[in-house]
């Protein structure tokens, strides 16, 4: 699944978006692309499960492949 990243917040924005990610999935494999805004994430669960992440680590996201 991909996700779109409206906006950055900071110069820790990988860690912190990895962190969001984990809180959901311990074991997804994360990758992302700060120059894209994109957000790459391979999970077994469904990408809106994630959404609420994203806004707890005050990311604003859409979703571009679920």
């Amino acid at each position: 699944m991909e996700f779109k990243l409206i906006e950055l917040t900071g110069s820790n924005d990988v860690e912190v978006i990895a962190h969001a990610i984990r809180t959901v999935d311990p074991d997804a494999k994360i990758d992302v692309d700060v120059n894209a805004m994109t957000v790459r994430v391979e999970s077994w669960l469904m990408a809106e499960e994630f959404l609420i992440a994203f806004t707890e680590a005050g990311y604003d996201v859409k979703i571009t492949k679920g």
